[in-house]
């Protein structure tokens, strides 16, 4: 793609906020608009919702198809516009996964020490797990349906709307690569804002703490939505962001320090370290690619020609 927007930039910015207001406005559609009765359960209510998030993330593909100047209409063309690839599978999972994971080097040393010291206690004072608890264990996870919420229909549906159908958008529109980084988040964020009427309507709290804690959750967002814009740019994959997603939600915020030990802040240093000494080398193009010159892409990865050195030991 070259840097001159072929789609007006005022087009591709009124298309993402258009996706991001229905992407939210789409779960209280059955309430408000169509005055459906309160659903008998909280499973239904969340069934309801991953309806609604999932013909939202259809329409927003639509669209982005639609507004893309697309030169071939065939499902595989139009699917690798989105970043839905078969092609070098492994690395889009595993090397994305293995960089997010250093940013938690302090949670997962802290969650190691909670998991020992769980393994003593039961050693001491229960008998050993049976493989039929490990089943029941499994099954009553895997019935719970905020876990599908939070590991499958969120993280799918959010970064096929705000990576898969924006990022190409914007950088068609002849948005530079990092401005795009820095502005997808912000579509990114507008559609977590609903989640301050539910804490400040259903939880009870004052305006200002909730405002407070809805701040928190902003913030993330936008951190974590240029990564994860980072990570789709730079590897051309929409499961390379998708799976950082869903580890993410797994781990929840990174552990900076522990009470139990001072070893977990020294793993985070460490860990952030690493994080940003492999960030560029282990999203390199050229990992996830077999060729990244003259070639055709929606997500700019050719014309990204940062080389990190990495130093020899």
């Amino acid at each position: 793609m070259e840097e001159d927007g072929v789609v007006w930039k005022a087009v591709a910015v009124l298309a993402c906020i258009a996706m991001a207001v229905f992407y939210v406005g789409v779960l209280y559609a059955p309430s408000v608009l169509l005055r459906l009765p309160a659903p008998p359960s909280f499973t239904c209510f969340m069934i309801r919702r991953f309806l609604c998030a999932l013909v939202s993330s259809i329409l927003s593909l639509f669209l982005s198809a639609l507004i893309l100047p697309l030169q071939t209409k065939e499902l595989p063309h139009i699917l690798r516009v989105f970043g839905i690839r078969s092609d070098h599978m492994w690395q889009a999972v595993l090397l994305p996964l293995c960089l997010t994971s250093l940013m938690y080097a302090g949670s997962l040393f802290h969650k190691c020490l909670l998991l020992l010291a769980c393994w003593r206690q039961r050693a001491t004072s229960a008998p050993p797990l049976s493989f039929n608890a490990f089943l029941h264990g499994l099954s009553a996870i895997s019935s719970n349906v905020l876990v599908w919420r939070n590991y499958l229909v969120a993280p799918l549906t959010e970064e096929l709307v705000f990576r898969a159908c924006m990022i190409p958008l914007l950088l068609c529109g002849g948005f530079k690569t990092y401005n795009v980084i820095l502005l997808c988040p912000v579509f990114f964020s507008l559609a977590h804002l609903n989640h301050f009427l539910e804490i400040y309507t259903k939880q009870n709290y004052r305006i200002m703490k909730a405002a407070m804690i809805t701040g928190l959750q902003l913030g993330y967002t936008v951190v974590f939505g240029s990564y994860a814009s980072f990570l789709f740019i730079r590897t051309g994959h929409l499961i390379a962001p998708l799976v950082a997603h869903i580890y993410c939600n797994f781990m929840g915020l990174p552990a900076l320090y522990s009470q139990r030990s001072g070893f977990v802040s020294v793993a985070f240093i460490i860990g952030f370290l690493g994080f940003l000494w492999l960030l560029f080398p282990m999203t390199g193009p050229e990992l996830y690619n077999d060729r990244i010159d003259n070639c055709s892409c929606w997500q700019r990865y050719c014309t990204w020609r940062e080389r990190i050195r990495i130093p020899q030991m």
